[in-house]
């Protein structure tokens, strides 16, 4: 960068200067002035001291472009999960003047690099002084370094390798493009995220190389010690020089000297060992019979256990191998030299140069070298020093942006293993084929168009490793030319046909990979020698093949319709057609007489053939998702184990199925039409070996279970979803094997207690029953999971001990089960113990999102030890017509997904602060969260899906839309009009051509199972940062709108979809509708269809019709229309918490961990909320006018919003609940009465009144509204724990502790003087809450507190009784209305139903008032409660 010359001297930011700007941010709104030209310098000392002096004092230095802010980070390192930088106001003007300004974090080297996401999260050690270095895209490392007076800088990524800058390169561009590569678009933000230290994790900037001393360990040891040579005492002992490096003990000749005669012990196959006699004394032996000793004594007992441990390393080695792999080096110890034995030398992962002492030129030192391992160094160029090393037999130079390969290759005459994937190379030197000892050449993942034509001469290479280029066209021709070709690997390239010429035999070649190819149709019939084909995922309508050698055929995912194998393919044992257009299995499938695997599910036969079940070699048959409506009988015993037969239209099973094939272990008929299954035997001795049988979605009864006897070796039992009334109780104890029971979805009321005697049950899923008794499992001494969720329990009776290995325990959706304290505390333990919530809605629920969503979610761990699913649900988000559902997916790890589950709600609720676009909002929450995993982010990930429901900004009085966003493998469906819509987007690499081709590009290595770098399918996730670029955390995004067509959304991760069609996941739902019984259910059919990994559903039902909207415009009368019925009251209820807090358990379930509370992950993990404030030039999402989004609404007393007219009036409705609990007493006594009033019949747990209160008409002042900072002073700012406030002109209004209040402030003071209402204030709430006694709030929060029994491990919820009400009787009115009268002051009055109100607006969604819109009672006055 040209530097500019000036006279601004630089100023050092004092400790006051530095307190005074804490609060503000890079984010925060200023004057865009630009101040600071790229002349000035600002540096900050570390401590506050130095600034206290002079600002022109002799401290001070003149800059020449780059403004430097430095921070002392020394309190904590929870790393980069928890700091957050902040910037003055000369600061923010800096940014603000161009987008091409920045920050980069400038982090010291005296301290080791952050630890990896598996290690502690934290360090004994300080942490590293932070320097914000204020430059511009174009300033360079030079710049920085001529400034900082430091040698270079260093680049870390994802906490990983650290690599040195190159003088040229530009710090801040080089943000910027990480930033934009990851999913920011608007260069605003860019800047802003590039200023957030919380980046850190992901990129950062070292001004020296951090010293790692574990590495540095690894790599080379030394000191001075003392030393005596030889086991005799006749050498003395004496302080020198040693060095531990590679595989040798190098010892000085002379005392901290490294001149002169240098001692070479090697170690490989020698030993090590402890002297006794002499305290911290190693003795080092090398290996033969003319062996050399060493005796070193060592100083400290540290470093006795530090040369210990290393050296027992190197002579435990069988070769003289040294790993050097991951330690960032640019260059190899000069010591390594010494080791002249060295045969194998792995430098993978590291930044190794040419030149230099230790670099590249200098590797033809080793004398003995046998491999090298030079890959994912981004060498950029071939190193011919390499060609030089003439012993090699083995090199690797892959993933190295390498473009050609010289032709000194050819000097490499031992070279037998050649790796060149993962580069840019088109062509080969001719001089490759010199190479006669090549055996093995890996090209896969590099820009050849066609097999190079050099192989023809490399007779020893039998494997051709090609995947992942541009080969379009196979000639069969040239693979017989290559007559030493037997393995050839041609998977990703594209390929569009396989062309055989001529009639010329393919004899050499033995096993083919086609797999995720553009073929049509394959004849590989002149491949007469082929064993092994792979051809799945292709667009193949017919293929033929030789069977001659044939041994196993993998065809999956194509358009088969015919497979023509000739001759009858004797040697074939395994073969998957599955996922084809199959109607039939061809003839020479039951003539093959060695097949033993048979896969042909997801076709469409209609029957199998007789002699494919009587065939005497089949072991494993899947045929199921076919349309089978028989099975043919079994005419002799066969070997038969595993049979998979479920989505079939099966409706019985051959009669001799069990006792014919005695060797079944596998059943599965699920999904089937079958009313009964056949006996275990012909006779009352029963051979079964039957162990896992999955009879789930059928016709089954209790009879079948008399049949089930016979199995006495059945470990996994699934009879979900049938017509049982009952499962007799003498039968289920013969099953005393049993280790998984499911009997969920039936029609039981009891389970027998004869379960007590399978004394190896684990797991016992039954919900979605009529189960009323807690069945006696708890005396099971392996019992760990139990599902009794959606019964009618109504009480547990307990043993004196629960089973120490009891974890899970789902109680939900049992209403009327009432669980005493003892109960609960003997609870305690289960690590998830799931109980039903006892909420009353808020009164903004009632109004807005009760009626028109609710959800139920489930997740089951499966056959897998933890749960690595999570959901996210809250029904009320934001205002309250919004919602916001989640699922979060980990596969193997559960960290992420919790931290996801805690974070991304609030991520959403500010990210909908910045904008109103929904690409952009969806976009930026998933960028954001993926950084604020932090260190857990970098080598953990997680699938990810979001789903907001929401009024179009654009229109804020339309209808709702869904905006989903997702990364990953999990899926959102929307049921419209009976039929599946899927709103997501699968990002895995076999369903993405887009992202396939995408990582391609990016020179990623796709192993054979389709996983990038070996270690995940999916191309987007969150975390996992270090396979960036290759798997992003940018979303799919797409916006539906909402209609009356619309009944449900499905949420689920990859294992429920894998198992359960879109098309029968929308028919499980809609014959269940209960949201939380369908989850359920959907969770036991994936099971029960052979998932054995966790499985996560989220259903939410719709109830979205054409009028859920109340968006009204003023009108200038209120017309009644007498056609319109009065609206129904609806149930309120206030949940505990912030019902806005995203929660895996939101209006559902609480559950209970005794591990991990979610506020403890949350930690882990930094705040779940940012603390970034919005820009200047962000967008506002625009108010709604609805009653389903209550905002205020200016309007004249006659209805007329003119300024000229009289003072407008601002008036709302609002229905409200007032509770009034009596946990203590059952006589129906409040708290205060003395004795119970007349005419009120209560139960004594609840008595509630339904008051509408509509007429909240407020003065303000006429004429133009304030400015629009004032409106939007604090819509978003939550000034108490559990509520949110939102401020429009004068009305503030609350959903805190689930009451909704309008309210003047002159109307506060007739409150405090009120005797019901002084108390309330400054009180804190049963709830938790706190009501403020000042009046600037402006918020009023009234509530009766119900007694409460605080005891043990959970204080119970009042039982809700939906039949409770409080009954006025006439002979109270006139007492009811003089308190409530007095309550809300003489202004206000009391209205008989009947009479009309001017200022009234009905709850019906665009109905006018009526008379008759509520019954009882209306509240006209100034105040809505």
């Amino acid at each position: 960068m040209q530097m500019k010359e000036g006279n601004h001297t630089a100023t050092t930011a004092n400790g006051t200067d530095m307190d005074r700007e804490k609060g503000g941010s890079v984010e925060d709104n200023g004057a865009c002035t630009d101040t600071l030209p790229d002349t000035v310098v600002h540096e900050a000392e570390s401590n506050q001291a130095a600034g206290r002096g002079d600002r022109n004092g002799p401290g001070n230095r003149v800059g020449t472009g780059i403004r430097v802010l430095k921070r002392n980070m020394k309190n904590g390192n929870r790393g980069c999960v928890t700091r957050k930088t902040r910037f003055g106001s000369r600061e923010r003007d800096w940014l603000k003047g161009d987008t091409q300004r920045g920050c980069v974090c400038l982090y010291g080297g005296s301290v080791d690099p952050q630890p990896p996401a598996s290690g502690p999260q934290g360090s004994s050690t300080p942490q590293a002084d932070l320097r914000l270095v204020l430059c511009s895209t174009t300033t360079t490392v030079e710049e920085l370094c001529a400034q900082r007076e430091v040698e270079g800088l260093y680049l870390q990524l994802h906490g990983d390798l650290l690599r040195r800058l190159d003088s040229s390169e530009r710090p801040l561009q080089m943000v910027y493009d990480y930033l934009a590569a990851l999913g920011y678009q608007d260069p605003l933000r860019v800047q802003r995220e590039a200023a957030n230290s919380d980046l850190s994790c992901m990129i950062r900037f070292y001004s020296e190389r951090p010293v790692n001393a574990d590495q540095q360990e690894r790599t080379l040891l030394k000191g001075v010690f003392s030393v005596r040579k030889g086991k005799t005492q006749l050498h003395k002992w004496a302080e020198r020089q040693v060095i531990l490096c590679g595989t040798c003990l190098i010892v000085a000749s002379v005392k901290d000297c490294l001149t002169g005669k240098m001692h070479i012990l090697p170690l490989v196959g020698g030993k090590v060992e402890e002297v006794k006699r002499r305290q911290h004394c190693l003795m080092f032996s090398s290996p033969g019979p003319q062996a050399q000793t060493y005796f070193v004594n060592f100083d400290t007992l540290a470093d006795y256990q530090r040369w210990h441990r290393q050296a027992t390393k190197v002579v435990s080695q069988t070769i003289s191998m040294v790993d050097l792999s991951c330690y960032s080096l640019e260059e190899v110890p000069e010591y390594l030299f010494y080791s002249q034995d060295i045969t194998h030398l792995n430098l993978r992962h590291n930044f190794m140069s040419l030149k230099g002492p230790g670099g590249l030129l200098n590797l033809p030192r080793f004398s003995q070298l046998k491999s090298l391992n030079l890959s994912h160094n981004r060498l950029g160029v071939f190193p011919e020093s390499v060609c030089e090393i003439l012993t090699l037999t083995e090199l690797n130079l892959s993933c190295n942006g390498l473009k050609a390969v010289p032709t000194q290759i050819g000097n490499l005459q031992s070279l037998q293993t050649l790796s060149l994937d993962g580069n840019y190379l088109s062509s080969l030197p001719e001089e490759l084929g010199s190479l006669a000892q090549l055996n093995s050449l890996g090209l896969s993942f590099n820009n050849f168009p066609h097999i190079p034509g050099v192989l023809d001469r490399l007779n020893g290479v039998d494997r051709l490793a090609m995947a992942g280029n541009r080969v379009e066209t196979l000639e069969l021709s040239t693979l017989a030319r290559m007559s030493h070709l037997k393995n050839i690997d041609l998977r990703l390239n594209g390929l569009r046909s396989v062309r055989a010429e001529a009639l010329e035999a393919l004899k050499q070649v033995i096993q083919l990979d086609l797999r995720d190819n553009l073929l049509t149709s394959l004849d590989l019939s002149s491949a007469c020698s082929l064993e092994t084909l792979y051809c799945q995922r292709n667009q193949l309508g017919a293929l033929t093949l030789s069977g001659f050698t044939l041994r196993t055929l993998h065809a999956s995912s194509n358009r088969l319709t015919t497979v023509n194998i000739y001759p009858v393919p004797n040697q074939l044992t395994q073969m998957d057609l599955s996922r084809n257009l199959l109607d039939y299995l061809p003839d020479w499938v039951c003539d093959s007489r060695k097949i033993e695997v048979l896969d042909v599910t997801h076709n469409v036969l209609s029957e199998l053939p007789a002699r494919l079940l009587s065939s005497l070699s089949l072991r494993k048959l899947l045929a199921g998702n076919n349309g089978l409506q028989r099975l043919p009988d079994l005419l002799d015993h066969v070997p038969l184990e595993a049979l998979d037969l479920q989505h079939n239209k099966l409706g019985e099973l051959p009669e001799s199925l069990f006792y014919k094939a005695l060797n079944l272990k596998y059943l599965n008929v699920s999904a089937n039409a079958l009313e009964t299954i056949p006996p275990s035997s012909q006779s009352e001795e029963s051979l079964s070996t039957l162990q896992e049988l999955y009879l789930t979605g059928n016709n089954l009864n209790e009879n079948c279970a008399a049949l089930l006897v016979g199995h006495q070796n059945l470990r996994v039992l699934h009879m979900a979803y049938n017509q049982l009334l009952s499962f007799p109780a003498s039968k289920l104890s013969k099953l005393e094997l049993l280790e998984e029971l499911n009997l969920s979805g039936n029609k039981l009321k009891t389970i027998p207690s004869t379960v007590s005697s399978c004394k190896r049950l684990h797991t016992l899923t039954a919900h979605s029953n009529h189960i009323s008794v807690f069945p006696e499992i708890l005396n099971l001494p392996e019992i760990k999971l139990v599902d009794l969720s959606c019964n009618e329990l109504t009480e547990i009776l307990l043993p004196d001990s629960l089973p120490a290995t009891l974890h899970e325990l789902d109680l939900t959706g049992n209403s009327s089960l009432m669980l005493e304290h003892k109960t609960l505390n003997m609870f305690s333990h289960i690590t998830t113990l799931k109980l039903d919530q006892k909420p009353a809605m808020t009164t903004g629920d009632s109004l807005g999102s009760s009626c028109l969503w609710n959800h139920g979610y489930s997740e089951m761990s499966g056959q897998r030890n933890k749960l690595c699913v999570s959901v996210m649900a809250v029904d009320r988000f934001g205002d309250s017509a919004e919602a916001a559902y989640g699922i979060f997916d980990g596969d193997r790890n559960e960290e992420v997904p919790r931290l996801l589950q805690c974070t991304m709600g609030d991520v959403l609720s500010e990210e909908l602060l910045h904008s109103n676009i929904d690409s952009v909002y969806m976009s930026n929450t998933f960028l954001t969260s993926h950084r604020k995993l932090g260190m857990a982010g970098q080598k953990l990930g997680a699938s990810a899906l979001l789903c907001y429901i929401h009024h179009e900004p654009s229109e804020p009085g339309g209808y709702f839309s869904v905006t989903v966003a997702n990364v990953g493998s999990c899926q959102a469906v929307l049921c419209r009009d009976g039929q599946p819509l899927p709103l997501s987007k699968v990002f895995s690499l076999e369903q993405s051509a887009e992202e396939m081709e995408r990582v391609k590009l990016s020179k990623a290595i796709i192993t054979e199972d389709n996983k990038v770098s070996g270690v995940t399918c999916c191309s987007r996730l969150l975390g996992c940062s270090y396979l960036s670029p290759w798997v992003l955390p940018k979303p799919w995004v797409r916006t539906e709108p909402l209609c009356s067509q619309d009944d449900f959304l499905i949420l689920g991760n990859r294992a429920l979809f894998e198992r359960v069609s879109y098309q029968e996941a929308v028919c499980t739902v809609q014959a269940v509708r209960e949201p939380r019984a369908a989850a359920k259910k959907l969770c036991t059919l994936a099971q029960s269809y052979g998932c054995r990994d966790n499985v996560g559903v989220a259903v939410v039902s719709l109830n979205i019709g054409e009028d859920s909207c109340t968006c009204d415009q003023p009108m200038a009368n209120n017309v009644t229309d007498p056609r319109v019925p009065p609206p129904t009251p609806l149930p309120i209820s206030a949940p505990p918490g912030d019902p806005a807090t995203p929660s895996s358990s939101s209006g559902i379930a609480s559950e209970f961990n005794s591990e991990t509370s979610a506020s403890e992950v949350g930690s882990e993990a930094g705040s779940t909320a940012s603390d970034e404030h919005p820009s200047s030039g962000s967008a506002a999402r625009p108010e709604r006018h609805c009653s389903l989004h209550p905002a205020a609404i200016l309007c004249g007393p006659t209805g007329h919003g003119s300024a000229g007219g009289p003072h407008p009036v601002l008036f709302q409705r609002q229905p409200s609940c007032a509770t009034f609990s009596s946990n203590q007493s059952d006589n129906g006594l409040d708290s205060d009465d003395e004795a119970p009033l007349e005419g009120v019949i209560s139960n004594g747990s609840k008595l509630e009144v339904e008051v509408d209160i509509h007429c909240c008409a407020f003065q303000i002042r006429s004429g133009a509204p304030e400015s629009p900072k004032d409106n939007d002073l604090d819509k978003t700012r939550s000034d108490y724990p559990n509520g949110k406030m939102r401020r429009q002109n004068s009305v503030v209004v609350s959903s805190t502790n689930g009451c909704l209040l309008a309210v003047c402030a002159r109307e506060i003071s007739d409150l405090k003087k009120s005797p019901s209402t002084s108390s309330l204030f400054g009180k804190k709430l049963s709830n938790g809450s706190v009501v403020a006694p000042e009046d600037s709030h402006n918020l009023i929060e009234v509530a009766l507190e119900a007694p409460k029994k605080k005891s043990g491990y959970f204080t119970a919820p009042a039982q809700q009784d939906p039949e409770d009400q409080l009954v006025v009787p006439p002979s109270l009115e006139h007492d009811v209305r003089e308190q409530l009268q007095g309550l809300l002051g003489p202004r206000d009055f009391l209205r008989p139903k009947g009479e009309k109100s001017a200022y009234c607006r009905c709850l019906r969604p665009r109905a006018p008032c009526l008379s008759n819109c509520v019954g009882g009672w209306r509240v006209d006055g100034d105040i809505s409660i």
